[in-house]
């Protein structure tokens, strides 16, 4: 049974990343935290939905907002193997994911953010995974 919405949810996490880097510019993923309260899964997810409308860059370990993101090799090539684990395996959790797609958490938690903002995954009270 799921019973939220992760795109909901990761998309208003997208909201506070955007918020928080037109006051600060240029910020790592610690004053990201700091900023926005956010644990770093909920800020990875976000960096992944703002990365896949290509509105997010990363130089120098620091986060700026961009026309035009250099996050898609890195972030969409993970995307499309978890999307594929998941067609696979029809659902994961995170620990799965991760030993599957030999990615790190915050790497993962990234893709994910991606894959969610282009509307392609849901998640279960469980933290279960899988495909819409």
């Amino acid at each position: 049974m799921l019973v939220r919405n992760e795109t909901v949810s990761y998309g208003d996490n997208a909201k506070q990343i955007w918020k928080a880097l037109i006051e600060e510019n240029r910020v790592d993923e610690h004053q990201l935290q700091l900023k926005t309260q956010m644990n770093v899964k909920d800020v990875h997810t976000a960096i992944g939905w703002l990365a896949r409308e290509n509105k997010i860059r990363k130089d120098d370990n620091r986060y700026l907002l961009s026309s035009e993101t250099n996050l898609t090799e890195e972030v969409g090539s993970l995307a499309g193997r978890i999307w594929k684990i998941l067609d696979i395996w029809n659902e994961a959790d995170v620990f799965t994911i991760k030993k599957l797609a030999d990615a790190e958490d915050k790497q993962i938690y990234t893709a994910l953010g991606w894959l969610a903002r282009e509307g392609k995954i849901e998640v279960d009270e469980k933290n279960t995974y899988r495909l819409k």
